[in-house]
């Protein structure tokens, strides 16, 4: 009776163990930009370690599978391995999409949201892209994008430039938020964590009226991206070696969905000592970095959401010592050295004066509410606080005193509303606030470069889209009514404090058509009228910038700057083998404001310094962006960037400063299909960097010629290690592989140093 039992009890457990894990999945895999079958790809289920493989026609099948939650990870030949997490209760049928063609297509496609359809030409970086280079600063990641070039002071401080206009006259919105920091002087970097982003994405158009700012028809996207509906905690986490300036980079990324709300916490340290150049290192260049971002999201119904996001970047960078020179005759010495004055033959970590410490917070409230199914209502609040030291090598032990303390205060306010009727006619508009408070902490014994200033600003746009099958219409307007109050110190002795206070009324007007005309080709064209105010270090600077070893003056009786840019995309696509992009854009530019060096250096009790007055002309930029991205098989890709660009000083009758030169790019991967026990997607590459040299400045418009064309030869590996259901990303870049010594004419430190030589950069990324 008992073996009877026995028998029974198994024969009922054995029955409810085949019942519940006969579960069957089926799915296929398609390309999400093409929709065609993606064949051969991996799958596993994590949870119990079963794997598939896609065939020919890109399905798959999973078999006795037992009810339960679980994560699917998905691994294709040139893809960016993903996990999907599912509620499995009954056999299943799923479609999944892999962007196979991410790399081929980013950077040329709009990159758009659900609400952004629109005419303006725009590039991306993903979040695989991002990942791999984020040991760089933001101006250094984008740099790999056509026609957006780097302005440097240094290894540690970059901005970007996009066709030719850089600083004032690019908007940077980080997370949606105008970012406000201390963005007027050409050493002054964006404080933003490449790490936080999804996506980075360049709008090269003059269509992005509703982003606002100062720019001139450019804009800078810093996109954290939606948290994942998993209720599991996942991650990664990031470490990345770079062998020049031996440098650390640590990052971490937590996320969850709970009951009551979604979160994601990312941390970034970053600890590099000295850079070096192909044969000497460049002292005092090393940087402290540690940033926190914490994103919360609440869905609180099918209609309301809201979200909440708070940044905290940090930083200290020091600036090449050999730039800093005590009297006349050896700046002028400086300027013709091979070996900067102040070198040592030792690697060494120690910051010192000349040095940075910068600290920015952002704190941001969003909440979206859909009216209806074609109404959307979205309300921004946001603020910052942003803190800037700078330090000079000063006597009697007061270096640890800054000579410039800057503290400044931002906040805004949007409102954005969005209603797309029945016949294709959307219609977007916004109100949006601004106000900045900025001002010098006493203590630092010298007259402030930057006068205290407050700044306010309200604009409104409006812009409305057609779309008539293949060909969407788009026009928009935008009107914004800023006010100055500056506080600027005179020369005088004795000295006054003087109150000037500047109003200014900005107009900004686009039109833009996309027009399919199959498939294969569409055509962008997009034209803008701008007009931006001088801002406060144009008009009121007055002393050194230590950042970029020089002495700024402003220009009170500087006027609005009034721009006219006109762009034509053309994108055509082959069989899922071949993107071709041609972009050209010409932009003149009314009352154009630049910084002049003069052909005197200034004496003072802190050294001697180039000195730089702002000046006004009439400018002339124009210039061409091609892509070409070959897949001939799915091992091979090859992509060829080149971008042209002429920037002239019409009324001078010469070239403008800071246009980058002409440069290409051509870059092979190669992607192994073998699939070992421990090793997987194994890739190999290379790169050649070719910078043309700026042959339009004269010798009497700089203190150096523009230095000569270069060359540079990088490569890379990266491959997958699994070890059970885990798996290590590892990449290895070897740039400036024949160590060449060079100088870049958009590296303000050129006067002084050669730029960086070899380095290897070694990442490992751990997702779970």
């Amino acid at each position: 009776m008992k073996a009877l039992l026995v028998v029974l009890f198994s024969f009922v457990i054995t029955s409810s163990f085949s019942q519940h894990c006969s579960i069957t999945i089926k799915g296929h895999l398609y390309d999400t930009a093409t929709e065609e079958p993606l064949e051969f790809a991996n799958l596993l289920l994590e949870e119990n370690l079963q794997g598939a493989a896609s065939d020919i026609d890109g399905h798959f099948e999973l078999e006795n599978v037992c009810p339960g939650d679980y994560h699917l990870r998905v691994s294709h030949i040139g893809c960016e391995t993903q996990t999907f997490f599912f509620q499995i209760k009954n056999d299943t049928n799923l479609h999944i999409h892999l962007n196979h063609s991410s790399e081929l297509l980013d950077e040329v496609l709009v990159h758009g949201h659900e609400e952004d359809h629109s005419s303006a030409v725009s590039a991306t970086i993903d979040e695989q892209q991002i990942s791999k280079s984020a040991n760089e600063n933001l101006a250094d990641l984008l740099s790999s994008i056509a026609g957006v070039a780097t302005l440097s002071n240094g290894a540690g401080i970059s901005k970007p430039i996009v066709h030719g206009l850089f600083g004032n006259r690019i908007t940077i919105l980080n997370n949606e938020v105008e970012q406000a920091g201390q963005q007027w002087g050409n050493d002054h970097a964006p404080e933003i964590d490449p790490f936080v982003a999804n996506h980075l994405s360049v709008v090269k158009g003059a269509a992005a009226l509703e982003y606002g700012g100062s720019n001139l028809g450019s804009i800078i996207l810093v996109e954290p991206g939606n948290i994942s509906d998993d209720p599991h905690l996942h991650g990664q986490l990031n470490y990345i070696y770079n062998s020049n300036g031996r440098g650390s980079n640590f990052n971490t990324q937590f996320e969850q969905k709970l009951a009551a709300f979604s979160w994601k916490l990312t941390t970034t340290f970053k600890n590099q000592g000295d850079s070096k150049s192909s044969s000497y290192f460049l002292r005092n260049t090393g940087r402290r970095e540690a940033n926190v971002a914490l994103q919360l999201e609440k869905h609180w119904s099918s209609s309301w959401a809201t979200n909440f996001y708070y940044s905290y970047f940090s930083t200290t960078i020091g600036i090449l010592r050999g730039s800093h020179i005590g009297n006349t005759t050896d700046l002028s010495l400086a300027l013709e050295k091979e070996v900067p004055f102040f070198t040592e033959e030792k690697f060494s970590r120690e910051i010192d004066a000349p040095k940075q410490e910068v600290a920015h917070h952002l704190a941001k409230f969003e909440a979206k509410y859909l009216i209806s199914e074609n109404k959307a209502l979205k309300l921004i609040f946001a603020s910052q606080l942003n803190d800037r030291k700078e330090f000079d090598i000063r006597r009697g032990g007061r270096s640890e005193t800054p000579a410039l303390s800057l503290s400044q205060w931002a906040h805004s306010f949007d409102a954005k509303y969005s209603q797309e009727s029945a016949n294709n006619l959307l219609l977007k508009g916004g109100l949006q606030l601004r106000l900045k408070d900025n001002t010098n902490v006493p203590g630092t014994g010298f007259n402030p470069l930057i006068p205290d200033f407050r700044k306010s600003s309200i604009a409104a746009y409006a812009i409305t889209q057609k779309d008539l099958e293949n060909v969407l219409l788009e026009l928009g307007a935008r009107i914004e009514q800023q006010s100055l109050l500056a506080f600027p110190i005179t020369n005088t002795v004795p000295k006054e404090v003087l109150r000037e206070e500047r109003n200014f009324t900005n107009y900004s007007l686009s039109a833009g058509l996309k027009y399919s005309v199959n498939e294969a080709l569409s055509i962008n064209l997009n034209t803008g009228l701008a007009q931006r105010s001088p801002e406060v270090n144009e008009l009121y600077s007055n002393g050194l910038h230590q950042g970029v070893s020089g002495i700024e003056r402003g220009n009170a009786n500087l006027q609005p700057e009034l721009s006219l840019k006109s762009i034509i995309s053309i994108d055509y696509k082959w069989k899922n083998k071949a993107l071709l992009n041609i972009l050209a854009y010409y932009q003149n530019v009314d009352d154009f404001i630049y910084l002049e060096p003069q052909r005197e250096f200034e004496l003072t009790i802190r050294g001697a310094f180039p000195l730089f007055l702002y000046r006004q002309t009439k400018a002339r930029i124009y210039g061409l962006d091609a892509n070409f991205h070959f897949e001939p098989t799915k091992h091979l890709r090859m992509n060829l960037k080149y971008a042209y660009i002429k920037g002239i000083d019409v009324t001078n009758d010469q070239g403008l400063l800071n246009i980058p030169g002409n440069n290409a790019n051509f870059e092979i991967n190669y992607f192994s299909d073998l699939q070992g026990k421990f090793i997987r997607n194994f890739q190999l590459g290379a790169e050649v960097q070719h910078q043309n040299q700026q042959k339009d400045i004269s010798v009497d418009q700089d203190f150096a010629l523009p230095p000569e064309a270069y060359t540079l030869l990088n490569f890379k590996t990266a491959f997958d290690i699994h070890i059970g259901k885990d798996e290590l990303k590892c990449a290895i870049t070897l740039k400036n592989a024949l160590n060449l010594k060079y100088r870049d004419y958009l590296n303000r430190l050129r006067y002084f140093a050669d730029d960086l030589g070899r380095n290897i950069v070694f990442r490992v990324n751990y997702k779970f």
